[in-house]
């Protein structure tokens, strides 16, 4: 399905139909869309959630993946009207990680060249990171978005202790500062679970079905 997002642009995903009419929006990674361009992401997931509020559905629920993670937890901070939010292997540095990407000289020569292109192993370009998204990705404050999560939003992180691509270390950050948090660290998974789709499945499902339980009683 496509919407179009408040830049005229077209936002293209995939509505799996239940009986049901609340729906869970999932959020991918990074090579979805752009390098940097997190709160514009979370401002292109508030269009997905407008237009479905519209079509008569309910949104019980945001999850993230990666990049992803980092979109649904900067969406709570600044539209605050969701409750439960799953960020799963999120980054909590956001200065992390870029000099493995883009190499130790990346500030001089993105400076000098205004951009830097990323090769694949067949030395094909694989994407490119301007100035304008790296300045992006350095002035996202994580730290100081969590703070502002709503203290009734519930937010589960769930992060692999063998991931490769995002420490652990962070997973443990967003525990600290986030509000009303809940932290589930799967024993041996990478950063695509890879060999832990089972796990990973069964603890987002126990946590939303469980939230979505406490609203309802706290409703009554």
């Amino acid at each position: 399905m496509i919407i179009p997002n408040k830049h005229g642009e077209k936002l293209v995903g995939l509505l799996h139909e239940t009986e049901s009419k609340e729906i869970v929006i999932l959020c991918h990674g990074f090579r979805s869309r752009k390098y940097g361009n997190y709160y514009r992401e979370a401002d292109d997931l508030h269009a997905v959630i407008q237009h479905f509020s519209g079509e008569s559905h309910v949104v019980s629920a945001i999850l993230g993946h990666s990049k992803g993670g980092n979109v649904v937890l900067l969406y709570a901070s600044k539209y605050q009207d969701l409750r439960i939010v799953v960020n799963v292997s999120g980054r909590y540095d956001l200065k992390r990680g870029i000099a493995e990407r883009l190499g130790e000289d990346f500030i001089e020569i993105i400076k000098k060249d205004g951009h830097i292109d990323v090769k694949n192993k067949t030395g094909g370009i694989e994407y490119r990171v301007t100035e304008e998204a790296l300045m992006d990705r350095l002035r996202t404050d994580m730290l100081e978005a969590c703070l502002k999560i709503d203290k009734e939003c519930r937010v589960l992180t769930v992060h692999g202790s063998a991931d490769e691509i995002i420490s652990i270390e962070d997973a443990l950050e967003f525990a600290k500062v986030i509000p009303n948090h809940q932290l589930h660290i799967i024993e041996g998974a990478n950063h695509g679970y890879t060999s832990h789709q089972t796990e990973l499945a069964s603890t987002v499902v126990k946590f939303i079905a469980s939230a979505l339980e406490q609203d309802k009683d706290s409703s009554k």
